[in-house]
């Protein structure tokens, strides 16, 4: 899956539990819902992964499709906390699914067609967005 900095879903790929998240990189990025902004010098747009997509492939995709790329490198020590001059990032994708897992029909998967679970993985991204956009309205 790839979400936005707040954690709304913008695109997701369904396949088998055994295929390495890096094989799915370049579907994933395609699978985007929303058409993506064309990058400028003031807004650059970037792609953080962690260390699984630390390949060639990887850096790849992130310059095929005009990113800046933020992908941790394998062998390298992990920055202490208190050294961190940026927000963590990976706590977003996390908490997007935490938000899905409320869904029953997701947490445990019912339907025997890979077709059938990404619909319902994408009405519970509607369902979301709804309530993301609802929210919004209230405090406003």
């Amino acid at each position: 899956m790839i979400v936005e900095a707040d954690g709304g879903l913008l695109g997701v790929v369904v396949a088998g539990a055994s295929v390495p998240d890096l094989q799915l990189l370049d579907a994933t990025v395609e699978a985007l819902i929303v058409p993506r902004p064309t990058p400028t010098a003031d807004q650059p747009q970037h792609l953080c992964l962690d260390k699984g997509y630390d390949a060639i492939a990887g850096d790849e995709v992130v310059t095929k499709y005009g990113y800046i790329g933020h992908i941790h490198r394998k062998g390298e020590a992990s920055v202490a906390r208190t050294e961190r001059t940026y927000p963590a990032r990976r706590w977003v994708v996390e908490r997007t699914l935490a938000w899905l897992s409320k869904c029953r029909s997701i947490l445990v998967r019912y339907a025997k067609k890979a077709a059938n679970y990404l619909a319902f993985i994408q009405l519970a991204c509607i369902l979301l967005w709804y309530r993301r956009l609802d929210r919004l309205t209230v405090l406003r």
